[in-house]
């Protein structure tokens, strides 16, 4: 679904010509997959979104979405209908004065007949559990149902993957669990491609694989209790572990044998037993 290969990329204002925000990326996401983009700020996972997505043009290498070349300007609007993108504030997105005219502005675009219009609106609503906010004015609802009626909005186009650039950025708990729920439901129910970027470590305990990256480059990768246990090396580069995966470790650390790889409180629990 998604291959980059010696992927580079330098913003034009950038002064330093040896400076790249991106640096030899090669990557390859599965049609089905749920890849997890973690990294601190200024990493360089939000800029790779925006390339995925045709935002931005690499300075070097190349991405292609679904074999389509990002490049290729006679494709760019056929990318972005194949790789929707949902951004950190749901407000950035919204753009109508009612839910269901909102999700309706990408299909109307494209020209598709009221029938068909109508039919993805409806879906879209009910996929997010949106349906009976339909009528409501955007500007009415809480942080986490904005963002799940700007996912529907993504999803009445029908692309194939979706890219999620940190969208629980700005929710509270709540709000989270809301997107989180409604993200993990189109990975494994609509069996969508995601690549879910997000500073929430939590958030990426349910991927398929997770991608840890620092300084523009790829630092690690594999599944979640792969990456996870190691905790050493993801906080020498300023990042955090999932709490019940920091417990492990710290009580590992005391002298407890066990695993630093639970990621969940059940599994933590019964490593404790095991121990008694």
């Amino acid at each position: 679904m998604i291959k980059t290969e010696g992927l580079y990329f330098r913003y034009h204002d950038e002064k330093d010509e040896e400076k790249y925000a991106l640096k030899d990326i090669n990557l390859h996401v599965t049609d089905g997959e749920f890849v997890v983009i973690i990294g601190h700020n200024g990493s360089g996972k939000s800029t790779l979104s925006k390339l995925l997505n045709g935002i931005y043009l690499p300075t070097n290498g190349k991405i292609y979405i679904n074999e389509m070349d990002t490049s290729d300007e006679a494709l760019i609007w056929e990318i972005r209908k194949t790789a929707g993108m949902v951004f950190q504030n749901p407000d950035n997105q919204l753009v109508a004065t009612i839910v269901e005219e909102d999700v309706a502005f990408g299909p109307e675009n494209i020209g598709l007949p009221s029938s068909e219009i109508r039919k993805r609106v409806d879906e879209a609503l009910e996929i997010v559990s949106m349906t009976p906010y339909k009528r409501k004015p955007p500007h009415h609802l809480s942080g986490g149902q904005k963002q799940r009626v700007a996912i529907a909005g993504i999803l009445a186009m029908k692309p194939k993957c979706i890219i999620f650039d940190e969208p629980t950025a700005m929710l509270d708990p709540a709000g989270r669990k809301e997107v989180m729920k409604t993200i993990e439901y189109l990975n494994k129910k609509e069996k969508m491609t995601v690549v879910h970027i997000t500073h929430y470590m939590d958030e990426a305990v349910n991927a398929d694989r997770i991608i840890v990256m620092d300084e523009g480059q790829i630092v690690l990768e594999g599944t979640p209790r792969a990456v996870f246990s190691k905790v050493e090396h993801l906080k020498r580069i300023g990042l955090d572990v999932p709490q019940i995966t920091q417990l492990a470790y710290e009580l590992n650390q005391i002298g407890y044998n066990i695993s630093t790889e639970s990621l969940t409180v059940q599994e933590l629990v019964e490593a404790l037993c095991q121990l008694v």
